[in-house]
């Protein structure tokens, strides 16, 4: 692309998701435009995002004071371009796994995990913890196959009440490899990016929802961030074709052309999947004509839903159509 049409269109999105306000959108198509448009530039490539958030400030430089220049230097802020995603994915499983440690670390390792059946909180850190290194010796060794986890060393230790040490050791090797790698290094994965970055995006949200396990055994509420939880659920949508153990039960479901929508009652967020051609296929969008089933709840609930953390038939859930096909999906799809 040559640098005047890079320009020019920089120009043109940059002055469409700051009108809002103006004639040209109201208020909340504005809104939505923004959140589209956050959702598609996040997939870029963190010097993609830099070239274009120096875009954006030139088109504000060029801009008069006032309420339009202030909008156009905010938006690279506001779309998410700012920051560094391969480093926010490394802070937020250092973060999130410091939480479960804690909260393991005075319980009884003996609890039972209402949302994983016959396990407990110890067979919880082991799993987490084996998670750890195995994506460790992927990343470090930049495996171009995949290596067995059974094949990767534990140094498990022998009594339970040791496992939260030994899982935040775990975590501090992943986090320092996952950090001094670069994200588009490729490399295998079982997931849809064949780079180093599909990990730390893979693994926080790994420790976000196994959080949501531990929270609900120890009788707290889970709270996921909606704009984490938005990250999560597109994140599990691109990443479900690739699980073959649930891909391919998910591909069985329905008729051709039905349709599943998930809404975000707290953000306005709406995800349609669409069944058929032996699998499906999901957009981000604004809702469209009335779907097959239809399930609204806040964002962070719809993806514990997804991740089967919750059941449909919950209270936080509000379900439109038909119900069977939202049922017959999170059976195919459960974790």
């Amino acid at each position: 692309m040559g640098e005047a049409l890079e320009r020019a269109l920089a120009d043109a999105l940059a002055h469409l998701l700051t009108a809002r306000g103006d004639e040209a959108l109201g208020p909340d198509e504005a809104v939505r435009w923004s959140q589209d448009a956050a959702r598609v530039l996040r997939r870029l490539t963190p010097a993609d995002r830099r070239r274009l958030s120096a875009l954006f400030h030139d088109t504000a430089r060029r801009e008069p004071e006032g309420a339009r220049r202030g909008a156009l230097l905010r938006l690279p802020g506001d779309l998410g371009l700012t920051g560094d995603a391969h480093t926010a994915y490394c802070d937020g499983v250092r973060d999130h796994v410091a939480r479960f440690v804690a909260a393991v670390r005075d319980a009884d390792p003996a609890t039972p995990l209402p949302t994983c059946p016959g396990w407990t909180l110890a067979d919880l850190a082991r799993h987490v913890g084996e998670v750890h290194r195995w994506m460790e010796h992927l990343v470090r060794t930049r495996a171009t196959v995949r290596v067995e986890p059974e094949d990767v060393p534990l140094g498990l230790p022998g009594d339970p009440a040791a496992y939260p040490a030994w899982l935040a050791r775990g975590a501090d090797a992943v986090v320092r490899t996952l950090r001094a790698a670069h994200p588009d290094t490729p490399m295998w994965s079982y997931g849809a990016d064949p780079h180093v970055r599909f990990y730390p995006r893979r693994l926080f949200f790994e420790t976000v929802v196994h959080l949501a396990d531990v929270e609900l055994a120890l009788g707290a509420e889970p709270r996921v961030a909606p704009g984490v939880a938005a990250d999560g659920i597109e994140e599990f949508l691109e990443n479900l074709p690739y699980y073959g153990w649930v891909a391919e039960p998910a591909a069985r479901l329905g008729r051709d052309g039905e349709t599943l929508r998930l809404r975000a009652a707290d953000t306005g967020a709406v995800w349609t999947l669409t069944l058929g051609g032996g699998g499906f296929t999901w957009r981000a969008d604004g809702g469209g004509p009335a779907a097959t089933a239809t399930v609204e709840a806040g964002c962070g609930e719809l993806l514990l839903l997804l991740y089967g953390r919750y059941g449909a038939g919950d209270g936080r859930f509000t379900v439109t159509g038909d119900r069977s096909l939202l049922d017959a999906w999170l059976a195919a799809t459960r974790f």
